[in-house]
């Protein structure tokens, strides 16, 4: 398949001068549903993707094959630029050279690598970073295994949240030295945080656990800020949908009488059973 178009698209969405808030998709049909929505990027989390594949918590568990594989599946189910997690890469600076590899032919139109320590250490008690020296290489290591140039690299870091606002924004100096395409920030920024970045940092900036009092789109927009996530509510959505209606089955309600069920239109749509029954009558007679 062809991905360029997507990942042009995505540049173009985060080149404007618009705060966009993405759809979290986690597999064909959420990508669907988004793309029929009108929402111009798809999110594809580490924490959604271990809940999707693995059915666990986001501990770092899920392997890279894994998250590239669903990524894919998501992508050839339509055609919505789909930016990921890919957390820090899967290792040091050769497996994210790797991860870069993997997810550029799983068609993803974005990718970020952060700079938190991962997995978690034997006695760690409070999430850290690693070096500013190895971040820079994984930076580094990210755009040299890049080979379509349209593809997103997306620095990402926790830090401010963790080793304070001053050493957030030296990294995230770094990082765009180096020649990422934007930056992510993960964690708790106020508005005096989002400032002080916005004044050192000119490539597009994207957020993640926006606080009540940032959640004002003219307002991240005036500050660079191109992407802010919403959180992953649809997947949790899905799992209590599901949750109820084999709980109501389960004690006895029946089929016809469930709420809360897709129509069969709606089910004809998403699944695109129109173009199975074209693609049926050409190709099979």
């Amino acid at each position: 398949m062809h991905w360029t178009d997507r990942r042009e698209r995505y540049r173009q969405t985060i080149a404007g001068t618009a705060c966009i808030h993405p759809a979290s998709v986690h597999d064909g049909i959420s990508a669907r549903i988004a793309e029929e929505l009108g929402f111009e990027i798809g999110m594809f989390a580490g924490s959604i993707a271990s809940f999707t594949v693995l059915g666990a918590p986001d501990l770092i568990v899920l392997t890279l094959t894994e998250f590239s594989g669903q990524a894919y599946r998501i992508n050839r189910a339509g055609k919505l630029p789909l930016m990921v997690d890919a957390d820090h890469g899967y290792g040091n600076a050769l497996n994210v050279m790797r991860t870069v590899q993997e997810l550029e032919t799983a068609g993803v139109a974005a990718l970020m690598i952060e700079d938190t320590l991962l997995p978690r250490t034997f006695g760690e008690k409070k999430p850290t970073v690693i070096s500013l020296e190895e971040a820079v290489g994984k930076m580094r290591a990210a755009l040299a295994a890049r080979e379509d140039k349209s593809l997103t690299i997306i620095g990402r870091t926790s830090s401010p949240s963790i080793t304070g606002l001053r050493d957030g924004i030296k990294r995230l100096k770094a990082y765009e030295a180096e020649g990422v395409d934007a930056l992510f920030i993960a964690g708790g920024l106020t508005r005096h945080d989002l400032d002080s970045i916005a004044e050192e940092i000119k490539i597009p900036l994207m957020l993640g656990g926006v606080p009540a009092d940032l959640q004002d789109k003219d307002y991240l927009a005036s500050r660079g800020v191109r992407v802010a996530l919403q959180g992953h509510q649809p997947f949790s959505a899905a799992v209590k949908a599901i949750y109820d209606t084999l709980k109501a089955l389960r004690e006895g309600t029946k089929p016809s009488a469930l709420s809360g069920i897709a129509s069969s239109e709606m089910m004809a749509r998403v699944t695109r059973e129109g173009e199975y029954k074209s693609w049926t009558q050409k190709f099979l007679g």
